[in-house]
């Protein structure tokens, strides 16, 4: 077992920020944090995702639909996925949990 302390806590300032909190072959974890009326320049990801939001408001973006996410919320996007989070309203904060662990897929790193 392991504790991942601090997961879920906000820690962006004037722009994004990501926290590395466990990588293991199959899955890695960390926390995703944007300020409020900022913007996210994420790319699309080898790997599947889930995020989990713990606080503030935004919409979570792809080519094909958008929702608005708030704290208890849960998305998927699948790998390859154009998807970014815009309108952010306030403090923005995710768990993304990536399967299998970011950047563990051929195909290059692509980034929070």
């Amino acid at each position: 077992m392991e504790l991942l302390k601090n997961a879920g806590r906000h820690t962006a300032s004037a722009t994004h920020h990501w926290v590395d909190h466990l990588r293991v072959a199959d899955l890695s974890v960390g926390t995703y944090s944007l300020p409020a009326g900022g913007t996210d320049p994420q790319s699309p990801h080898t790997e599947d995702e889930i995020y989990v939001c713990t606080g503030g408001r935004a919409t979570l973006w792809t080519p094909t639909a958008s929702a608005p996410l708030g704290p208890g919320d849960v998305a998927f996007v699948p790998a390859g996925e154009e998807h970014r989070f815009i309108d952010i309203e306030e403090d923005f904060t995710v768990i993304v949990i990536f399967g299998p662990a970011e950047h563990s897929r051929a195909g290059g790193p692509a980034g929070l």
